[in-house]
């Protein structure tokens, strides 16, 4: 099944998406990822969502990825003696602590000891969403005493964010550290770790994978933002998750930033994920607002490698419908000649090491000549990555042996992934490239393409021969070229 797209479509799993045929439907309306959220649900009910995936994926013939998201921890206050919560006034006071007393109009139990040992007088605290704001006055190690700036009704375990403070927190919870390995165990291809503030903090989740799913680090604290060169570098791929970022900076400071992480993923040959509220009014509605619509294209004009349904697909009336809509916006936009010019100011020079050269020969040539797929043979999935990096015209066809890499790739710009055998030379390589172009329709037995892969065979990280191939296996077969 080809994508006629480059772009890639997440869609979140959940109530109104649990079953085989809803699943599949949504794959075939164009999700290319499945997201299970590990905020909600059992680890049965995740198991029977992954399972499924699974099933598809054997029913298909496709790889399929699968992103599993974890909570990180929650900031929430206490509960109120009165039903309801209470109303906080603009200018009152209040504040929070560690008594677990049931709270009031004055005060409520705050149980995060490690957020009143970083408070400093003049840091500010947003509760339920940003949409109660307080400052802080004065603070112990077990108190803050704080001034209402924006009132509005408190109630039960509302969460609580603390945009201006690097907090001394783990991004791995007890919860997250299991479901992690639960996650790992059963198999998932990318873990999805909240709360990053810190580059430790993806070294700690990355020491607890051991190499069994890629990590993808959420951009959604400001310490992350400023932080965010030395996250890149230690984590597999990026997500921009814009709710928590809109929370905790202000509203119009997000659209630049988003695009700053979008580019800088994309410069390091890492796939960079736009989440959060993309076409939110999808849950309910049938059909998106035109804000949404922009939205959407914004990511895909910025190249991001995917666009990502979070309550539209998994909470929603309208699931099938959602990722319906994005795969046209994205077929849409990417037809737009405005689309390659964007795309292509963009893009920077990088020919640092041997496979940057060959990648950026092999789209120069795909791009002045007749060549129909750029087709590459990757052992841990760099050498697509870094021909994904180049964001081509041509098509890329990602060969691999490997099941785990071709599911990663998956979530990749442009990536047809597709298994294969494993090659010990050269020209076995070139037939089975061309077999796979031809296969899935991209190239036809008079036209060409151009193979990229390393040699020796199945070693990480050697990309290093390119060569024009025909698709006619009589030619390949006669050529004296290994």
């Amino acid at each position: 099944m080809r994508r006629l797209r480059n772009v890639k479509i997440v869609a979140t799993l959940g109530p109104s998406s649990s079953t085989y045929e809803t699943i599949r439907a949504l794959f075939e309306a164009g999700a290319d990822v499945f997201r299970l959220n590990m905020s909600h649900g059992t680890h049965d009910e995740q198991r029977a969502r992954y399972d499924i995936i699974r099933k598809i994926e054997a029913d298909v013939g496709r790889p399929i990825c699968v992103l599993a998201d974890l909570q990180g921890p929650k900031l929430r206050v206490g509960v109120f003696a009165k039903e309801g919560g209470e109303e906080l006034v603009e200018g009152a006071s209040f504040r929070m602590d560690l008594d677990d007393t049931p709270g009031d109009v004055n005060r409520v139990n705050l149980p995060h000891p490690e957020i009143f040992l970083a408070l400093e007088p003049g840091s500010t605290l947003l509760v339920n969403d940003g949409k109660i704001k307080l400052t802080v006055d004065s603070c112990g190690k077990d108190h803050a005493n704080c001034t209402v700036v924006v009132g509005g009704v408190i109630s039960n375990r509302k969460g609580v964010n603390v945009p201006d403070v690097l907090l001394p927190l783990a991004a791995l919870s007890e919860k997250d550290r299991a479901d992690l390995e639960f996650a790992c165990e059963m198999g998932v291809d990318w873990l999805a770790l909240s709360f990053v503030q810190r580059a430790e903090d993806v070294l700690e989740a990355r020491e607890l994978a051991r190499g069994r799913a890629a990590i993808l680090s959420k951009i959604e604290k400001p310490a992350a933002v400023k932080s965010y060169d030395s996250i890149l570098a230690v984590s597999d791929g990026i997500m921009v998750a814009r709710g928590d970022l809109g929370v905790e900076l202000p509203v119009h400071a997000v659209p630049p930033i988003q695009k700053r992480l979008v580019r800088g993923a994309r410069a390091a040959a890492k796939p960079v994920i736009v989440a959060t509220q993309m076409l939110e009014s999808m849950i309910e509605s049938p059909v998106p607002t035109r804000a949404e619509v922009s939205d959407v294209a914004t990511a895909i004009y910025e190249g991001a490698d995917a666009v990502m349904l979070s309550a539209e697909s998994a909470a929603g009336q309208y699931p099938v419908e959602a990722v319906t809509t994005m795969n046209n916006v994205a077929i849409s936009v990417e037809s737009d000649k405005l689309y390659r010019e964007v795309i292509e100011s963009s893009r920077k020079a990088h020919k640092t090491t041997v496979a940057d050269a060959i990648v950026s020969a092999a789209r120069e040539i795909a791009e002045t000549t007749d060549i129909k797929a750029i087709c590459c043979f990757t052992q841990s999935g760099t050498t697509a990555s870094l021909v994904a990096r180049e964001r081509p015209r041509t098509p890329i066809i990602a060969l691999t042996p490997l099941v785990r890499t071709a599911r990663r790739l998956t979530m990749t710009w442009g990536a047809h992934c597709v298994i294969t055998e494993p090659q010990g030379r050269f020209k076995g390589a070139v037939l089975a490239a061309v077999r796979a172009a031809r296969s899935a329709g991209f190239a036809k037995e008079a036209e060409q393409i151009v193979v990229t892969a390393g040699v020796p065979f199945n070693v990480p990280g050697t990309t290093n021969i390119l060569r024009v191939a025909p698709c006619d296996e009589r030619l390949i077969y006669s050529s004296e070229s290994e």
